[in-house]
């Protein structure tokens, strides 16, 4: 099945500590179905000093359940992910506008 959520898309938080927050999407794991979004879900990682790298207390970002995020339309909304053929290929769209991602 197509991915309706993709690296690089403008998504919403529906669930959780962190609902109502935006971010990009850095990178989408579709075997767990887990997707880690910048700025959200944030948890703190002790790293040991190297030679490249101060040590310390780094926040990190966590994967989050694709079910928990929504893309994000031109207006500003959350909205769902249908598909469509345009031109012989298929194509994702925001069920709020209409308007092809």
């Amino acid at each position: 099945m197509a991915a309706k959520l993709k690296k690089g898309d403008k998504v919403v938080v529906l669930t959780g500590k962190d609902k109502g927050r935006q971010g990009e999407i850095a990178s989408v794991n579709p075997g767990e179905n887990k997707a880690v979004v910048q700025g959200v879900n944030m948890a703190i990682r002790h790293t040991r000093q190297t030679q490249t790298e101060q040590g310390g207390r780094v926040q990190k970002a966590m994967p989050i359940d694709l079910s928990n995020l929504a893309i994000v339309d031109k207006n500003g909304k959350a909205t769902r992910v249908g598909f469509r053929m345009e031109d012989g290929k298929k194509v994702r769209f925001a069920k709020t506008t209409g308007e092809a991602i």
